[in-house]
């Protein structure tokens, strides 16, 4: 067995959540009367965050109170619609299986929000074995926090370990947590984007990234 753990970006890596997020968005830019955001903005908004998002989807000079209470309004209303567009990428579903038979241990981290990253996991991944978001006391993606915390929980250290991901941020994610990265590139950015970033090592399907990992 090549790695005791993997641990996984969410959006983008496992899961095509831009529908639902470009859907969540544009609600409540329409709510408030400001411009709608297409999907290729979206999909360059996405990546650091729920906060990072909105504040990059709505007009600059919403700021302060006014936005916190948009971005409140953001997460209420996409966590009671983020399954109706979303579901695996081709391969996913199979991927993780195997994984779990080979006795790999596998996690989501994410800056997701933690409930909502936890909701998604566990509907449509009920095999992985942790899922972490983005939460109050622990530093977002890239800080490495997040992977340390799960790579604890299951009882593996980074040289045991390697983090795949879709984006710029997971890149940095792998590097500032000491793991080696396998980038994909059906996700959000694509496999240029991710080459400039600095990931070295760029699957393009499902079945390419599993022969990587056992």
């Amino acid at each position: 067995m090549r790695y005791k753990a993997i641990l996984f970006d969410m959006d983008g890596t496992l899961l095509d959540t831009l529908a639902d997020m470009v859907s969540a968005v544009n609600h409540i830019l329409s709510v408030h009367g400001w411009p709608q955001r297409t999907t290729e903005e979206v999909r360059a908004f996405v990546g650091n965050g729920a906060r990072r998002l909105m504040e990059r989807a709505v007009p600059p000079d919403v700021t302060g109170g006014a936005f916190e209470a948009v971005l409140a309004e953001y997460r209420e209303w996409y966590q009671a619609h983020n399954c109706v567009d979303t579901a695996p990428y081709p391969g996913i579903p199979a991927l993780l299986d195997a994984l779990a038979a080979a006795g790999v241990k596998t996690a989501v981290v994410s800056n997701k929000p933690d409930e909502t990253t936890r909701t998604l996991a566990a509907r449509f991944f009920p095999e992985l074995d942790g899922a972490l978001g983005q939460r109050d006391g622990v530093a977002a993606k890239p800080a490495p926090d997040m992977v340390q915390a799960v790579l604890s929980r299951l009882g593996a250290e980074p040289g045991q370990a390697l983090y795949v991901g879709d984006s710029e941020v997971d890149v940095a994610t792998a590097r500032n947590a000491g793991l080696p990265l396998a980038a994909v590139s059906w996700g959000f950015r694509g496999r240029q984007a991710l080459a400039e970033s600095g990931a070295a090592d760029i699957v393009d399907t499902a079945e390419q990234l599993l022969a990587k990992l056992l």
